[in-house]
Parts: C-alpha cells; structure tokens; sequence
C-alpha cells in the first residue's frame, strides 16, 4: 500500500489532489494534514470523506511534535500548506505567510529527516518566486527568483529551504513552480471564483488597471495530474515549472469578458479599480519543456475550463454562499469598499 502524507489537504489544490490520488493511485491511503485556516474547507471533500483509505487529521505543520508523528509512516509527503493571497501578505497578517511558508516548510523536512528519511517530499510552489517577468521571456526552472510580495518571497524561502534538505541530507526532494490556478472548489478571494460569483449575482466585478495584467491559467485537475506524474516519475533534487501556456496570452481584461460570455451576463458589470496593489506583477510566465517532456499536458483550453468552472459555481451555490459571509465579506468591503460581495 502507498502511504501519502497530503499537507493543506482540505484547501483548493490540496482537495483535488486528494481527490486524484483515491481515483488513480492503486492501493492508496491518504492522510490529510490540515489547519483548517479561513481557506481549508472540509466540505470540499465531502464526497470522499467516508472512504476507508482517507482520513484526515487537524494539525498544523508548525507542530513539531505532530508533524513527526504524521511523516513517520508516509512514502509520499505532499506540502500544499500555505498562506497563499497576495493582497493578505502586503497587510498586518504578513508574519503569517513567513511562519507557515517557510518556518512550515522547514518544520516538516526536519521532521521526515528524523523518523522517515527515506520518503520522497514533493514542495508545492508557485511561479511568483520569478516575479515580474518580461514579455516574450518565460523563465526556465533555473532562473534568478525575484519575488515582489510577502507572499512570493515566502514561498521562494520554503523552495530554497526543501533544495537545502535534498542537498544536505541527501533526501528525497522535489519542487514545483506553478502558474495561476482555477476550478471547482477555489475560496472566492481569487479573480475568477470572485468574478463568476459575483456575476452570478449581478453585482460589481472590480477590475484593476484596465485589466492589463497577464497571468498564465491552468486547470486545478491538469495541475494536479502534473503533481502526481512528478511523484512517480520526477527527478530527486530538481525543480519543475508547471503552466498551460496560452498562446495567445490572456489580458485579465480578456478573461473578465470571457467569464461574462460563459454566464450570459452584461460587461456593464465591469467596475473599473484605477491603479494596482501592492506586491502584484504585471506578467506572469514560465518554461514547461521539462516537464513536458514527462508527456504532460493540459486537457482543456482556458474558455472551455472557464466554462466548466462557470457551471460549477452556477450549479454549487450551497458551497460558495455560505463562504461569502462573515469574515470574508468583512475582507471583501475593506478590499474593494461600498457594493461589495455578500
């Protein structure tokens, strides 16, 4: 039996990696590792939460003493946890991001170094350690980091930490750089889960600088098809940036129009934010030969994973509605102000 440690199990990455490894992975027991911060949800599981090979436990991979005993037994560990919102970092919470992005990491691989050596530690990261990125560049995994947020750098502090262990300790490690994610399941702080959701509900889609900006988008499912090709196929000690690479790239203006066509929706809703936030770039861009070359690729283009990830939200208004309440909804008014999001 395989045994896999999935860390940040109950966030959006985490749950539909969760998801994947008990449909596709013989013989599988799962363990999910999880906080439960304002993005951990259970519910997003809840389909599988009665499986025999699934059990998940609350802890937070800053507890020494827990993480120990939750690495001992795995042959995979999977690190998704992590505070992951840009416009979060920049504010008073930014120590947050350093203590579960880093120290987190850190606190992990120290504790498979003690009682389980010998398994193979997938870091889960993020293309923002390459910062802004000019056009027509796409930095391959041995690029210089240069991270612009809290968040990013952080991140880019948990990946240096992982390489560290694998050369130290000889350890079985490997590292991902990812692009911009969505799906089913994603806390409606991001654009497209807030864009479709609040299109659904005729209310206001704030859209900063015109919508200039350029992000990379890949479907959570192919995602974590890459991760799960990784673990059984990567190289020990390496790095591999993981994107769909639109060609034609998509302004976020080009992608507030596709969303409204999807919904049938009026691009009147459009307000427009003037200037950026803090700690954003304005192009987003990696390399994926390497891990292409594995036989990797996305299975939908990006309007018609759009689209699927529309009716998902049209048709699942009992996971977001409850969630666009409360501390989200003080969140939402404090970021974007009056006509704000319920």
């Amino acid at each position: 039996m395989r045994r896999v440690l999935v860390t940040g199990g109950a966030g959006f990455i985490g749950s539909h990696f969760v998801r994947l490894l008990l449909a596709e992975e013989p013989d599988v027991s799962v363990v999910n590792f999880d906080c439960l911060t304002y993005a951990g949800n259970l519910a997003n599981l809840a389909d599988v939460s009665g499986a025999p090979n699934y059990k998940f436990v609350r802890a937070d991979i800053r507890d020494e003493k827990a993480a120990r005993e939750l690495v001992a037994d795995a042959d995979w560990i999977v690190n998704f946890a992590a505070f992951t919102h840009v416009d979060r970092s920049t504010k008073a919470r930014a120590g947050e991001f350093i203590d579960t992005n880093v120290y987190g990491v850190y606190v992990l691989l120290e504790a498979a170094r003690q009682v389980n050596r010998n398994a193979r530690f997938l870091q889960v990261g993020t293309d923002e350690v390459y910062g802004d990125v000019p056009y027509p560049t796409f930095p391959s995994e041995s690029a210089r980091l240069e991270p612009s947020s809290p968040y990013s750098a952080a991140k880019a502090g948990g990946d240096h930490i992982a390489l560290a262990f694998h050369r130290t300790h000889d350890m079985d490690v490997l590292l991902t750089r990812c692009t911009n994610n969505y799906g089913p399941y994603q806390y409606p702080e991001k654009v497209i889960p807030v864009f479709i959701t609040n299109a659904l509900d005729d209310e206001p889609l704030p859209l900063y600088d015109g919508g200039t900006q350029i992000r990379d988008w890949l479907r959570v499912e192919d995602h974590c098809r890459a991760l799960l090709l990784l673990l059984r196929q990567g190289k020990s000690g390496e790095i591999y940036n993981v994107g769909a690479n639109q060609n034609p790239e998509v302004t976020n203006r080009e992608l507030t129009a596709m969303i409204l066509r999807c919904l049938k929706k009026p691009e009147s809703l459009i307000k427009p934010v003037t200037g950026l936030r803090p700690g954003h770039d304005q192009r987003y861009a990696v390399d994926t030969q390497k891990l292409r070359a594995l036989g990797w690729r996305p299975q939908l283009d990006l309007e018609a994973g759009i689209a699927k990830t529309a009716e998902w939200y049209a048709a699942r208004r009992d996971w977001w509605e409850p969630i666009k309440s409360g501390e989200y909804r003080e969140y939402y008014q404090k970021h974007y102000g009056t006509g704000a999001s319920r």
